[in-house]
């Protein structure tokens, strides 16, 4: 019997797309990806390879100078208030403690933990490339530059010179002086310090009415250690204060958006809870991302004064 025109428009329309097995596999991975946060482990990579690239090869920018300009004649610290090992410990090794301790006492969701740790990670690691590349591409000579540069006998002090006249040897020491802005330790400290800031903050919901102002000032108190560690570049002469407010900006800034990646406002009375986690079908939850806009705008109400 010949087939009806009707069945063959049917079986036509009944073969799958020869691509729906690729689109099907990648589907399964977009979902993978968003359950298990991997584009945020793949934008780690990138960063920490940068961040290494930067440390192994970068120079930076020298700008030009002049010997009689006070702004460069301050002396070279040899030892500095807080080394580069101490800000680790400050700025990365406590507040990654002080996420172990939270952890431990309050036993939150294996997601809110996840989040939590990775986006401190995120955090540091992405205000440590951001630094070192202003550093280089701008080239501002630090406060110290002449007792670094040794300028050679015979250099004119009131015209424009530049790194062709120093005399220093050490490679490190000679061009860390053209790496004054922004502070690295400053917005070292104000990252990894920042992200315990908000931690606590939303943990105790120090923004509600009436908040309990010791615990406003537990809040404060990792803040104030990151803004001791910024000073404490002026007191070295190694940054001035332009330097260190920039970078302490720099690293407050990128700690809370990172922060807002992850949990909602602190004006939020879910403040202490991370977003859920993108559901299946490619869409995101109610409670995930941005979205929680009315939440964040409604905030915390005051309640009736009797």
């Amino acid at each position: 019997m010949p087939t009806s025109e009707s069945s063959r428009t049917g079986a036509k329309y009944s073969k799958s797309p020869p691509n729906s097995n690729n689109n099907g596999y990648l589907d399964a991975f977009l979902r993978f990806a968003r359950k298990t946060h991997a584009a945020d482990y793949i934008g780690l990579s990138i960063l920490v390879v940068g961040e290494l690239l930067l440390k192994l090869f970068g120079e930076p920018f020298h700008a030009q100078f002049r010997l009689d300009d006070p702004r460069i004649q301050h002396p070279h610290a040899e030892v500095e208030r807080v080394s580069v090992v101490w800000l680790m410990l400050y700025a990365a090794v406590i507040p990654i403690v002080v996420l172990i301790i939270w952890a431990i006492a309050l036993r939150p969701s294996i997601h809110a933990t996840h989040v939590t740790f990775l986006g401190l990670v995120i955090a540091v690691i992405t205000t440590s490339f951001l630094t070192d590349l202003f550093k280089d591409a701008i080239g501002r000579p630090r406060p110290d530059l002449l007792a670094r540069c040794k300028p050679e006998s015979g250099t004119p002090k009131n015209e424009m010179v530049t790194i062709d006249v120093c005399t220093e040897t050490n490679h490190h020491t000679l061009h860390d002086g053209w790496r004054s802005y922004p502070s690295g330790h400053s917005s070292f400290a104000f990252a990894g310090l920042g992200w315990v800031a908000l931690l606590l903050a939303s943990q105790t919901h120090v923004l509600r009415p009436r908040a309990n102002m010791t615990v406003v000032l537990l809040c404060l108190v990792p803040l104030l250690g990151a803004a001791l560690i910024a000073i404490s570049r002026l007191e070295d002469y190694r940054h001035d204060v332009f330097d260190v407010v920039s970078g302490s900006l720099l690293g407050m800034a990128v700690t809370y958006f990172n922060w807002r990646r992850y949990y909602p406002s602190l004006l939020s009375s879910t403040c202490h809870e991370p977003y859920s986690i993108p559901t299946g079908d490619g869409r995101s939850s109610p409670t995930s991302g941005f979205q929680r806009i009315r939440d964040e705008e409604e905030g915390y109400e005051l309640s009736p004064v009797p």
